[in-house]
């Protein structure tokens, strides 16, 4: 394995060594498409709003070198998320094309964009592969979502939701965790909207902590070796995302592999140009985020 040989990387402020996670076979890779999106959420992750640049859209042509790799490699499943991907003039484009050669998953929060791509988003159920689409609700109370996403948003998603899963797409939601929740009891309360829309009672619900917002230096307990001996096992290391995937960002012009969806707002975590090179570095748990991971097990993938 290589390592990025800055201090900062390799130990904590007390000198102690960072705990690491070993990447393993490649999976899963991820495309940023852009943080460009069509809402303004307050807590987003990567600090989305209408006009953002912060990354870069993808082209069909930035894209389609890592497809490639990636099917070379042994990959599974390609997965996007933004901003919001259908902002992108490009992903439908993209999304075929990754549709051509695997699996795919979209995270969108599942409003006007996709709506008015709707028909085109149909017409990819002709491709060899399929496509997923997990829409954000972030509460259980159309209210509480409004508040942050807008006014009629919440319905809106669910109606998308309703007529995905109508076009045999499969659906999932993601939502926020909120600190000390009766986790069971806040999934439950999705379930008459879930029948309003015509949706399985059973449908995937992906949980997520505050994040915070990009550049945001929380004050977090920093992971060590010892804490990833002592508190995990190797089963558990291995459900790391950087262990098993990969993340495509477009940043000032420029192309490069971060270790995951997570820690784009950190260029330690850019890795290598390409796919196989990426997979040679040593992932120092660094990124507040990535106490996330330690302490509740976050994972924006489906199925690991």
């Amino acid at each position: 394995m290589r390592e990025i040989l800055k201090v900062d990387w390799l130990r904590t402020p007390e000198g102690d060594s960072r705990g690491y996670i070993e990447s393993t076979e490649l999976t899963e890779v991820w495309f940023h498409t852009g943080t460009n999106c069509n809402l303004s959420c307050p807590f987003c992750l990567e600090g989305s709003k209408p006009g953002d640049d912060r990354l870069n859209f993808l082209t069909l042509d930035d894209v389609v070198p890592f497809l490639d790799e990636a099917v070379a490699m042994g990959c599974q499943k390609f997965s996007f998320t933004g901003g919001e991907p259908f902002v992108n003039p490009h992903f439908v484009d993209i999304l075929g094309a990754a549709l051509d050669r695997l699996p795919c998953l979209v995270l969108t929060n599942g409003t006007e964009p996709l709506c008015n791509r709707f028909a085109e988003i149909v017409d990819l159920q002709a491709k060899a592969h399929d496509v997923s689409f997990r829409v954000s609700l972030d509460h259980p109370d159309p209210s509480e979502h409004d508040a942050s996403r807008g006014k009629g948003n919440f319905k809106m998603a669910l109606r998308t939701l309703g007529q995905l899963h109508d076009a045999g797409f499969h659906v999932s939601i993601a939502r926020l965790m909120l600190e000390g929740e009766d986790s069971p009891e806040r999934d439950a309360g999705y379930a008459p909207y879930f029948q309003e829309a015509g949706l399985p009672d059973d449908m995937t619900i992906i949980k997520f902590p505050d994040f915070m917002t990009p550049g945001s230096m929380a004050s977090v307990p920093h992971i060590t070796e010892g804490c990833m001996t002592q508190y995990t096992d190797e089963a558990q290391r291995a459900a790391y995302m950087c262990s098993f995937s990969r993340m495509v960002v477009k940043t000032g012009g420029r192309l490069g592999v971060y270790a995951c969806t997570l820690v784009d707002d950190d260029g330690d975590y850019d890795l290598a140009p390409t796919l196989r090179e990426s997979m040679q570095v040593r992932i120092r748990l660094k990124h507040h985020r990535c106490y996330s991971c330690f302490a509740f097990g976050s994972s924006c993938s489906e199925g690991h």
